[in-house]
């Protein structure tokens, strides 16, 4: 019975290759021959499997070699495959229909493995994934079925059964770099980072050269935490990418969580040589300086980062200079505030106006140099927002400096009527007062900024202004 259903097929099989072949002639006719229908046939997209060294062995008939792999076929399936070879390349949906009817529960695993390759070509990944299913269940040695479940497993983020599949086809002895990566791969994906490691280890020893293992390597002990291996890793990619800025951008971050900030800033830099840097990495190579005591470099990597990109939004710019300030590089935060005002000028944002404002005062303060031009300033922020408090106690600081008292006391009322502001400012009002002998006054204030949050020094001070107090009666 197998035999005459093989015989019926072949044929017509044959007819229709032969078919195919006059129909992809005439589509290559020239233009103007009047025979030529209006037929184009593509190339066919072929999957991984086509290419596979052992299924174009199979075509070739040594099927044999490798018995307990790759199932025997015999003389009729080879005929079928004879044909399949050279109908595919010409009419996808023709060999899907020849192999339909080809396959039998007594025919060749090969046949249910050709058939899933079709399908899959052709987007039907449901179907092919049965047809290789089918393939293991007749026979379930079949390595290159295990390997085309996988993949399609893995497309379809079944990740569980994609693994499964891989691991049967290591099983089998197909120990190639390709079986472990995809392990690895599948690992990765289900973000269990541990055996990701070792099958992205397993193929880096068979094919030391391929990046893509490497690279996954790299995500996978990252995942982990272990940033030395990350670095030794990617000193490899460098060594032959060395114009490969997400290499160095990869370095840096590993550096950076080990807290070595010199060898960061380099791999930073070295972004930057390329021409790769962006307002991101510029800003935290900005921040490694800051973090070395290295104001001057700081300030230089801050301003690329603001002419990289001078749409970006001001506020981490005007963070910058907070921070060069808060770290004693009252110069540098002086320049970077000057190239911010340049830069967004009239377009900032009121809430990012009132941060420059307010720094730009604290900055003149800080630097002795506290004058009219910093209250005008500060000035500026209360038409802003009256009720800015921090403004409000840096004119009352001004004002104090400036031998100002009245006007000190004035703001430092301002700013003790709001909530979070009100315990330091009556301490400020009270320091004030002591100053100028007004010791009750002074002992009053403290005691309520007191209730409303206990500090030490307050309590200090009110040791010492109950002592002047006393001494002064």
């Amino acid at each position: 019975m197998q035999t005459m259903h093989r015989m019926k097929i072949i044929p017509l099989a044959a007819a229709l290759l032969a078919a195919c072949i006059a129909c992809a002639s005439r589509a290559s006719a020239p233009a103007g021959d009047s025979s030529t229908p209006s037929l184009a046939i593509a190339p066919p997209d072929l999957s991984d499997i086509w290419n596979d060294p052992s299924f174009v062995k199979g075509f070739l008939g040594g099927y044999g070699i490798s018995p307990d792999v790759e199932p025997r076929i015999s003389q009729d399936d080879m005929a079928i495959m004879e044909l399949v070879r050279q109908l595919m390349p010409i009419n996808v949906p023709a060999t899907e229909a020849l192999l339909r009817d080809s396959v039998r529960p007594e025919s060749s695993a090969v046949l249910d493995l050709t058939l899933g390759g079709t399908l899959y070509q052709q987007g039907k990944a449901e179907e092919a994934l049965a047809a290789y299913r089918s393939a293991v269940a007749k026979f379930p040695s079949f390595r290159r079925a295990y390997r085309s479940i996988g993949s399609i497993c893995y497309s379809r983020n079944e990740y569980e059964d994609a693994i499964a599949a891989f691991n049967k086809m290591i099983e089998l002895g197909s120990a190639d770099a390709d079986s472990y990566g995809r392990l690895g791969a599948c690992h990765t994906a289900r973000k269990d980072f541990q055996p990701a490691e070792a099958a992205f280890r397993n193929a880096l020893l068979l094919q030391p050269e391929e990046v893509k293992w490497r690279l996954g390597l790299v995500y996978a002990v990252r995942a982990q935490g272990k940033f030395e291996d990350v670095i030794s890793l990617v000193k490899g990619l460098l060594a032959k990418f060395p114009d490969n800025y997400a290499f160095w951008l990869l370095q840096a971050s590993a550096y950076v969580e080990l807290k070595q900030p010199v060898e960061a800033s380099v791999s930073l830099e070295a972004v930057d040589a390329i021409g790769k840097s962006t307002p991101d990495s510029l800003y935290m190579l900005g921040d490694l300086y800051i973090s070395q005591n290295l104001p001057a470099m700081a300030l230089s990597a801050y301003m690329r980062a603001v002419e990289k990109d001078p749409t970006q939004p001001a506020a981490r710019a005007i963070r910058a200079s907070e921070m060069l300030a808060f770290r004693g590089g009252l110069p540098q935060s002086k320049d970077l505030l000057a190239l911010v005002k340049k830069t967004w000028g009239d377009s900032l944002a009121d809430a990012d106006r009132r941060k420059l404002l307010k720094l730009q005062a604290r900055v003149a303060m800080s630097g002795g140099s506290g004058n009219e031009e910093t209250a005008a300033v500060l000035e500026e922020v209360i038409q802003i927002d009256p009720l800015d408090g921090e403004a409000l106690m840096l004119l009352g600081q001004h004002y104090k400096t400036a031998a100002q008292p009245d006007k000190a006391i004035l703001f430092y009322e301002r700013a003790a009527r709001l909530e979070s502001f009100a315990a330091n400012a009556k301490v400020k009002i009270a320091q004030v007062y002591v100053g100028q002998s007004r010791f009750d006054e002074a002992l009053a204030l403290l005691r309520d900024a007191q209730s409303i949050k206990p500090r030490e020094d307050v309590a200090r001070l009110i040791e010492q202004v109950e002592r002047a107090a006393k001494g002064k009666r």
